[in-house]
């Protein structure tokens, strides 16, 4: 089961991220088919190697589990520009998101 999800996880982020599973291994130090035999439940990584796809993916470990966050990269990046914003624009912003998320339910 957790292999499973792992591997379906991480596949799922790679591709939010538009790029091959033979960069993203050589971007990360490790021969061209480590992430491939990852997806495909061949292999898996050590810690130290888990970390590097974290960081690779600008994700924390726990963001790697999150189920409920289906682009954690993004919404990091959506909450580090929602920083530097007034909150009256803060405030349109999740007044938007409301709207949004009641038409979707």
């Amino acid at each position: 089961m957790y292999e499973e999800f792992f591997a379906n996880r991480l596949a799922e982020l790679r591709q939010q991220k538009k790029i091959s599973a033979r960069e993203m291994s050589l971007a990360i130090g490790q021969n061209e088919s480590y992430i491939n035999r990852i997806e495909n439940k061949l292999n898996y990584p050590s810690m130290q190697g888990f970390f590097y796809i974290c960081e690779y993916l600008n994700i924390t470990p726990q963001q790697f589990f999150d189920t409920q966050n289906p682009a954690p990269e993004k919404i990091t990046e959506a909450l580090a520009l929602l920083k530097n914003l007034p909150t009256e624009q803060i405030n349109i912003i999740v007044a938007l998101l409301e709207t949004m998320q009641s038409k979707k339910d």
